[in-house]
């Protein structure tokens, strides 16, 4: 399933026509980094979803930059990036993350003849984009509940702590995604009652820590422990809550943590990892790149659905799930299942009736969310505790 919006074919015509020049020669393409690009997290599998393009694509060449955020790089504009990427022959440049929504818009404008493709963005859904800017992201919140689903059969205390970044739209959507999941295992599947489990979000301020800028992930994840709870799910970029984990189950305490967004993650604590949600950037960026080498390269929204019957194949899903060592015989049986079930549809993850945290209506009995409903998510779920916008 895919949502998509497309430009008018005018301006299609127009824009594969000036892009066209990228084929025969080999196709240059930058690529924006919000953080280190070898975080084991979030940075480092959008730069390996660029080398994957570099290595079958023939010719291709990326650029990139990483650390693009104020904090790294205080007085860099994603402006002055973008000129220096298209003066060294780029004419594919992807931005890697939903801060930097200001910045690429206003440099798509500057250079017409440049595609575009702001990863998490919805500037083209919302008719606010260029014609020469296209939005990508996949639908990472299947992930997230198979995340929560593990988190929630693994757990003895029904305590879990969620390990968020910043607040916006995106995080607050994917953090409901993996309580639904910890909802069902806990009561579909384990038969207990839903006040029973304990779903705690803490948001440290940005995407991964800078240090006198965001909360310490370090201490969040510990006071997560330190409070009962024996399961942390991170929604960060990089990998904090597994080496807490880790160093709390080398102390003797019976915990566990799931990180995100880097498939081999659990390998910084295999005993302690149950597992992670994570992109694989590889084939959607070689989908796009493909397309303007040809030609025929058409920005639009795409919300990329798993591909739920070869979920951890690197050449065909967007996005996983990988168990991990920590994840139980029977704990994994029960995830297989659940799998399965979403992919088949038996599974409505979103469906009435659902609430806010206020106690506004989410969505009403007898019917799922829309796509939109769940894109432009104001708050967390009823059931969950945490703040649901920065104060």
């Amino acid at each position: 399933m895919r949502l998509v919006a497309v430009l008018p074919v005018m301006v299609v015509f127009w824009l594969t026509a000036a892009l066209a020049q990228a084929a025969g020669s080999g196709l240059v393409f930058g690529l924006l980094l919000v953080g280190p690009a070898g975080d084991k997290g979030y940075s480092q599998a959008q730069f390996e979803g660029g080398k994957y393009v570099e290595a079958r694509l023939p010719g291709a060449r990326m650029l990139y930059l990483d650390k693009v955020n104020p904090a790294d790089r205080p007085g860099v504009t994603i402006p002055q990036v973008v000129d220096d990427l298209v003066s060294k022959g780029a004419r594919l440049v992807f931005a890697g993350s939903e801060d930097m929504r200001d910045g690429i818009l206003e440099a798509a404008r500057q250079h017409p003849d440049v595609a575009f493709v702001h990863v998490s963005g919805d500037d083209v859904l919302t008719g606010q984009a260029p014609p020469n800017v296209g939005n990508l992201f996949t639908r990472i919140e299947y992930a997230k509940m198979m995340a929560g689903f593990a988190a929630a059969m693994t757990s003895k205390t029904g305590r879990i702590g969620y390990l968020g970044p910043l607040v916006n739209a995106e995080t607050r959507r994917v953090a409901n995604a993996a309580y639904l999941g910890a909802r069902h295992a806990w009561v579909d599947v384990r038969g207990k009652k839903p006040d029973e489990l304990v779903f705690k979000v803490t948001w440290i301020g940005f995407w991964f820590n800078i240090p006198g800028v965001t909360a310490d992930p370090n201490q969040v994840a510990g006071a997560f422990f330190d409070q009962g709870a024996d399961v942390v799910i991170s929604g960060l970029d990089t990998p904090e809550a597994l080496a807490v984990a880790a160093a709390r189950r080398r102390a003797g305490a019976d915990v566990h943590a799931i990180p995100y967004v880097y498939r081999p993650a659990c390998a910084e604590a295999p005993s302690a990892c149950l597992g992670v949600p994570y992109f694989n950037w590889g084939p959607p960026f070689l989908t796009v790149a493909r397309e303007v080498v040809q030609g025929t390269y058409r920005p639009r929204f795409d919300w990329l659905t798993p591909d739920f019957g070869a979920l951890n194949d690197p050449d065909k899903s967007p996005a996983g799930f990988l168990p991990g060592p920590a994840l139980s015989a029977a704990a994994k049986a029960a995830l297989d299942g659940y799998v399965a079930d979403l992919g088949a549809g038996r599974i409505s993850p979103w469906a009435g009736p659902l609430a806010y945290q206020d106690g506004t209506p989410f969505v009403p009995a007898g019917r799922a969310a829309t796509d939109r409903e769940i894109w432009f998510c104001p708050q967390l779920l009823a059931g969950m505790q945490g703040q649901s916008a920065s104060r």
